[in-house]
């Protein structure tokens, strides 16, 4: 019968495994809100002056 020991790190191991879940979610969080933020900054600039927006894309002439 072949015997099983336990290996010193595992127990640490076990420990740490939630901590990288955590911090991503944490990360992704705040990856969100930047990108939230920067969603509104475009909606807002629509919102006040979309014709000027639409024609800076509006190619001229020679261009």
């Amino acid at each position: 019968m072949p015997q099983q020991y336990a290996q010193p790190g595992d127990q640490t191991r076990e420990r740490h495994e939630d901590a990288p879940a955590s911090l991503e979610r944490a990360q992704a969080e705040t990856h969100t809100d930047a990108l939230d933020a920067v969603l509104d900054d475009i909606a807002g600039t629509l919102e006040t002056n979309a014709q000027d927006y639409v024609n800076s894309f509006v190619q001229q002439g020679g261009e």
